[in-house]
């Protein structure tokens, strides 16, 4: 008989379920974890702070479109998750965490680290769990994996008290269930399709939101399909950044918000009528609405809709496809297609005074401008900040699909760049990494960099460091005035040199022209690096905040 701990039982769990990496801090109620991923060549990437395990795990599973997963200790440890678990769900991100717990023989009596753990994440989770007997690990692992990432993708957290972990089990007794297969196609009910298919061909002025969902579907692609057989504009959010390229004529991103003004039907693809569709009002109110989503209970939340449609996106634009597109009135369809083409040229040319600025400090357009000048084929993006990404999102182009931007999605979460990163850089390691970090971002977990020089995986951040927490600033001061505008001033931090006393790479800009060499340097050091960017102010994003 072959006794070993369970954490071995863990380990060779996860292993069937192809994970190739472990996002952790360290812990003494979840140490044999660890020791099994040596015996099954897992990769155990041990980082600063456990919000950044969780933030790794959340990459790893956009990426490889699996569950990632995170181990972290008792008490302190998951209360340290919960940001980043809260993240995931919101972001819908297939995440399992695996939390440490107090002996069950003690449970009640205050043991070290000991607290109701459960009761806090549940919220936060499609399921949360406490095992109790190591018999039973590779059922409920497999679980927590089929849970995650089918219907609608979210954090599973496994619960694995000190004495649990530590038992005693026959490895040649133990029975794994058959590993979790890769998501499958979720048509929609056909009749809400037919009914979809007529609202669409009859539009004159449709638009297209396509959004995050869209990444789990089993092909993307159907997007563009779509979009030349339909002949409607898209726009895209979240996953879906990059799923257009940024040549294609059906792809728009500038001028949204007079799209959906004077559109007569939109299509709301994987993606919520929440606070970035001002609760489905920035739609004209005489639109109609075809929406899809994955949860049958999101469809015709906030706004009512013409016909909701059940599944996943791809999927679903595929039915339609087959149901039938072309247009009713195709000259009409033409014009419409040609207005919202003028429009995006107009507001690209207000935007060519900042963008070729050369203002010092250095203007944020003319900053983005330079980022996606200096960005090589292949770069993964990661933006982690508020205002200087939301610029960012309207310049700097995806270089891959999918997974080629990430952000946190509508948690609005800062913080999350580092974690991302040291994902990113696990799973592509022959591929460069650009985090895009707002100077407020840059103070949460800049010291990952620390475990990125140990643990040699290489990523470069580009800070634009306006010394303020400007996508609140702006509006306090417009609210309350400069002399009332307190706790959202910063300093023009050199986190540059923190990076570079942390072992990497830092260099400081001021002048738009030392922009794009300074990341190439970066680039090209092979280190973990930070390009500090004193930027200016900027009037571009005046009005954007939305809550």
């Amino acid at each position: 008989m072959a006794h070993v701990h369970a954490g071995r039982v863990i380990a060779q769990a996860l292993a069937r379920e192809g994970v190739r990496a472990l996002f952790t801090l360290c812990g003494g109620h979840i140490m044999p974890i660890y020791d099994g991923c040596l015996d099954e060549g897992i990769r155990v990437v041990d980082v600063r702070h456990e919000q950044a395990a969780v933030y790794a795990a959340d990459a790893y599973a956009r990426i490889t479109r699996r569950p990632g997963v995170a181990a972290v200790t008792a008490g302190p440890g998951v209360m340290n998750a919960v940001t980043a678990i809260a993240n995931a769900h919101r972001a819908q991100s297939p995440v399992v965490i695996l939390g440490g717990q107090g002996p069950l023989e003690h449970a009640g009596r205050g043991s070290l680290q000991e607290m109701d753990h459960l009761g806090v994440v549940r919220p936060i989770t499609k399921w949360a769990v406490q095992v109790q007997d190591p018999k039973r690990l590779p059922e409920i692992l497999n679980l927590a994996f089929r849970r995650s990432l089918h219907g609608v993708p979210g954090p599973v957290y496994v619960e694995i008290p000190l004495d649990v972990v530590f038992a005693q089990v026959d490895l040649e007794g133990v029975r794994f269930p058959a590993p979790v297969p890769g998501r499958s196609a979720l048509p929609a009910d056909p009749r809400e399709v037919e009914r979809a298919a007529a609202v669409l061909r009859r539009a004159r002025r449709p638009v297209a939101l396509v959004g995050s969902q869209v990444h789990w579907s089993p092909d993307p692609q159907a997007v563009s399909r779509f979009a030349e057989a339909a002949q409607v504009p898209v726009f895209t959010n979240g996953m879906a950044r990059g799923v257009l390229a940024a040549g294609d004529p059906f792809f728009f991103q500038l001028c949204r918000k007079q799209a959906l003004a004077e559109a007569d039907v939109v299509l709301v693809a994987g993606t919520p009528l929440d606070f970035r569709l001002d609760y489905g009002q920035a739609i004209r109110r005489e639109a109609r609405i075809v929406q899809i989503d994955l949860d049958p209970g999101e469809l015709g939340r906030n706004r009512d809709v013409e016909a909701g449609l059940a599944g996943d996106t791809a999927t679903v634009l595929d039915q339609l496809l087959e149901a039938g597109l072309r247009p009713d009135e195709p000259a009409e369809r033409r014009q419409w297609l040609d207005r919202l083409r003028e429009e995006e040229g107009r507001r690209a040319a207000r935007m060519q005074a900042g963008l070729t600025s050369h203002a010092v400090p250095v203007d944020p357009l003319r900053l983005c401008a330079e980022i996606d000048a200096a960005l090589p084929p292949g770069a993964t993006v990661i933006g982690d900040g508020g205002d200087f990404i939301g610029t960012a999102a309207k310049i700097v182009r995806p270089r891959r699909y999918p997974a080629g931007w990430l952000d946190p999605g509508p948690l609005g979460t800062l913080g999350v760049g580092m974690g991302f990163a040291l994902a990113a850089r696990v799973l592509r390691p022959d591929d460069p990494v650009v985090v895009l970090l707002g100077d407020g971002a840059a103070g949460l977990d800049l010291l990952e960099y620390e475990a990125a020089v140990r643990l040699d995986l290489p990523f470069v951040a580009v800070v634009g460091n306006d010394a303020a927490w400007t996508q609140i600033r702006r509006l306090q001061v417009q609210l309350f005035g400069t002399d009332r505008a307190v706790a959202t001033q910063l300093s023009y931090a050199r986190y540059d040199q923190v990076v570079a006393a942390l072992g990497g790479h830092g260099e400081w800009v001021e002048r738009p022209e030392e922009v794009r060499p300074a990341i190439e340097r970066a680039l090209a050091s092979g280190r973990p690096a930070l390009v500090n960017v004193k930027m200016g102010v900027s009037d571009f994003r005046a009005g954007a905040i939305a809550v």
